[in-house]
């Protein structure tokens, strides 16, 4: 195992990009040099904070409904690939034995602590308190309003894994919010038909965040700015953005940076089972899905999650939009780990925080991941250098 990093262009929070030496203690960063063996980079490499997907049901076909330990093992293991180091296993609204078997799979791998690869964070539960008005690729049949006792169900089979949930606000005023924020969740407003004024009743509740905004909400009308407007306009909510360019427009990408900037701007994957794998018949939640042309549809045309890696995100908006190295990288590091009240954790290169740490070029080609100070992936073009200090 590598002691740290020397000498090389690093990320370093508050300082930006600039030459630096990092050092790996138990799992975490120090600045203090040791002796051990280091790796030193050339001035094409970057060395960023590990990418985080606070929303993503799956890749190498499985996913996270599945339910077996095997299947979040093998998602971990193969997000490495793309620059992720840490993610929130996302769950679908289906039946309830196959929603609460997935949650036991996913807090059983969490709990025998499987280093794989990617650490899962816990776990994102979309749906099933959502609006049949915007289901997208989520079974209707399946869709049910908030329910005390059902979600202490959830919270029991996950062991208080769950950290955010994707609710329809008008469908859920029974108290949900104020549930999740009681129990330290996020709420994130999602496949919703909600007003604008009523969303900002739920965001006074404590609503932080907005599921692929855009995607399965009520959009913008010049008499009723609905979801998407209010979103735009509170400063309280954090936006995840899917930036395949199919689920989003690059002028509808940019109007929501214009709004909300930087700070408020989460990329996500929301990907599928069939990332990194050929065209062809998949399933989503227990749908068919058809991947084709880069996109993951139902039979209907439905978008139906995507196939993205999230370095791919960063390579589609960051010289469209005019973005820094370090902003882009914030996109999918700083801002999700806040979201998640994580910051303290991951998120930034900083002294006490997790070494969780992503080496790419200018063009966020990934060479490297680094999960908690050890190596989970090398690109096979990777050109570097180890010395003994």
């Amino acid at each position: 195992m590598i002691k740290g990093i020397k000498n090389s262009n690093i990320y370093i929070e508050n300082k930006g990009i600039i030459k630096s030496t990092i050092t790996f203690d138990n799992e975490k960063i120090s600045f203090k040099e040791e002796d051990g063996e280091y790796l030193t980079l050339d001035d094409q490499y970057i060395v960023l904070p590990g990418f985080i997907d606070e929303h993503i049901h799956g890749c190498n076909n499985h996913d996270a409904m599945d339910g077996n330990i095997e299947d979040i093992k093998i998602i971990a293991s193969s997000l490495v690939q793309e620059g992720v180091t840490s993610f929130l296993a996302t769950t679908m609204t289906m039946d309830n034995p196959s929603i609460l078997k997935a949650l036991t799979s996913i807090k059983d791998y969490i709990e025998l602590d499987n280093n794989a690869g990617a650490k899962v964070l816990g776990i994102h539960l979309e749906g099933p308190f959502i609006s049949p008005l915007h289901a997208g690729a989520q079974d209707k049949k399946n869709i049910v309003k908030f329910d005390k006792d059902l979600f202490s169900s959830y919270l029991k089979a996950s062991n208080n894994h769950i950290k955010e949930v994707t609710l329809a606000y008008e469908e859920n005023q029974n108290g949900m919010v104020e549930y999740l924020v009681n129990n330290n969740i996020v709420a994130s407003i999602g496949h919703t038909d909600c007003t604008s004024s009523l969303l900002k009743k739920g965001i006074e509740e404590g609503i932080t965040c907005s599921t692929h905004t855009y995607n399965a909400m009520r959009g913008i009308h010049h008499r009723e700015i609905g979801t998407v407007g209010q979103v735009m306009l509170n400063d309280n909510v954090n936006c995840e953005l899917i930036c395949d360019l199919h689920h989003v427009s690059l002028d509808a990408i940019k109007l929501l940076f214009k709004n909300k900037g930087k700070d408020k701007i989460i990329l996500i994957s929301d990907s599928m089972r069939a990332k990194y794998l050929s065209e062809g018949n998949y399933t989503l939640g227990g749908l068919p899905v058809i991947v084709k042309d880069g996109t993951a549809r139902l039979h209907d045309g439905t978008l139906a999650g995507s196939i993205l890696q999230l370095n791919n995100a960063l390579k589609n908006i960051q010289k469209p939009l005019n973005l820094t190295i370090e902003e882009a990288s914030d996109l999918v590091s700083k801002n999700p780990s806040r979201n998640l009240h994580l910051d303290h954790l991951i998120g930034s290169i900083n002294e006490g925080k997790y070494a969780d740490l992503t080496i790419v070029d200018k063009d966020f080609n990934v060479y490297m991941t680094i999960v908690h100070g050890k190596i989970y992936y090398t690109n096979p073009n990777f050109k570097s250098i180890f010395i003994i200090i």
